[in-house]
């Protein structure tokens, strides 16, 4: 088994944000004057963290969980919009080979042959995938998203270059109020213990750094990842945090910054919209679940508001309207 490690002191046990953070939704994670304002810097540029590690959007591996009937309805969204800013970086996760979404993707579409079902058996398979090329990578940190994420590559890189990769750090926010429990072992006289965890939920994306992603290994890599879930039954996501939580006793970062499609999105108004690391939007009985951005697109035109969060953080796109001269 890996050694056990005791996180640097962050989250309490009511989960607050990770660093900078308020709690409050459209706080900026690493703070700093005019967050939020104007044209974003761009990505690439590299940030230094506190330990003098210098950190670029290369050095991060963006997973983006897909299936084959998303492939026209979402990711086509996401490749327009955001990937397009991380396209060297992100790799999509999927269960078919696509021949248009290869053309698009070239390799970082990765066909995981795992089942295109909604279980859990099917969800563990592609991020056991996911964890094993992540390792194959060499990159610094893993962050794993859904398809119905947006994701804000400049405060992803903000919130991320406040922390070494070689610490313990895995950040998310959870979908619930209170960790979950997981029978653990089974003892000799047959009962079984149990443990108490709290895990981000993969709904809203979250990050966990190499050193850590490295002592998940004996539960994580080469297919072990399948048997630790069916375990302790549970999904990709809790058992990330079982690993994590639960084994490794490394705490969850809870931050506001991440979001899911389980929230009310019209709360994330204005410029506090372009300050988060992830947002998404409501399911088709949900559509008005959205995030209030105006004078771009309206919502016929952009369902989603990706495309209006997409033309304010990044103007010059060619697609995005033009600005009116004053």
């Amino acid at each position: 088994a890996a050694p056990r490690r005791r996180p640097p002191p962050a989250a309490g046990p009511s989960g607050p944000p990770g660093p900078g953070g308020s709690g409050q939704p459209g706080t900026r994670a690493g703070g700093g004057p005019g967050a939020g304002e104007g044209s974003p810097q761009p990505a690439r540029k590299g940030r230094l963290g506190p330990a003098g590690e210098s950190l670029e959007l290369k050095d991060i591996f963006i997973a983006v969980k897909t299936t084959r009937k998303y492939h026209r309805s979402r990711l086509d969204l996401l490749l327009q919009t955001w990937i397009s800013q991380a396209r060297g970086q992100t790799f999509i996760f999927t269960d078919w080979e696509d021949r248009e979404l290869r053309l698009k993707a070239g390799d970082h579409m990765i066909n995981t042959n795992c089942s295109a079902v909604h279980t859990r058996q099917a969800l563990c398979c592609k991020m056991s995938v996911e964890y094993d090329k992540f390792l194959e990578s060499g990159q610094k940190w893993f962050c794993h998203v859904d398809d119905d994420n947006y994701v804000n590559p400049r405060t992803l890189l903000h919130l991320l270059s406040a922390f070494s990769h070689s610490q313990d750090v895995y950040v998310g926010r959870p979908s619930l109020d209170h960790p979950i429990e997981a029978a653990d072992h089974v003892q000799s006289d047959g009962s079984k213990t149990t443990v108490k965890f709290w895990f981000a939920t993969g709904g809203a994306g979250f990050c966990i750094s190499r050193g850590l992603a490295l002592k998940m290994s004996p539960w994580a890599s080469l297919g072990n990842f399948i048997s630790t879930a069916e375990r302790v039954r549970l999904p990709d996501d809790c058992t990330i945090g079982y690993i994590i939580e639960g084994l490794l006793e490394v705490k969850l970062l809870h931050s506001p910054l991440f979001h899911s499609h389980l929230e009310n999105l019209q709360r994330l108004q204005g410029e506090s919209v372009l300050q988060q690391v992830t947002l998404s939007y409501g399911d088709p009985e949900n559509k008005h679940n959205v995030v209030s951005v105006g004078g771009v697109f309206g919502l016929q035109q952009d369902p989603t508001r990706f495309k209006s969060v997409h033309c304010l953080l990044y103007p010059d796109t060619i697609w995005c309207p033009a600005k009116k001269m004053s």
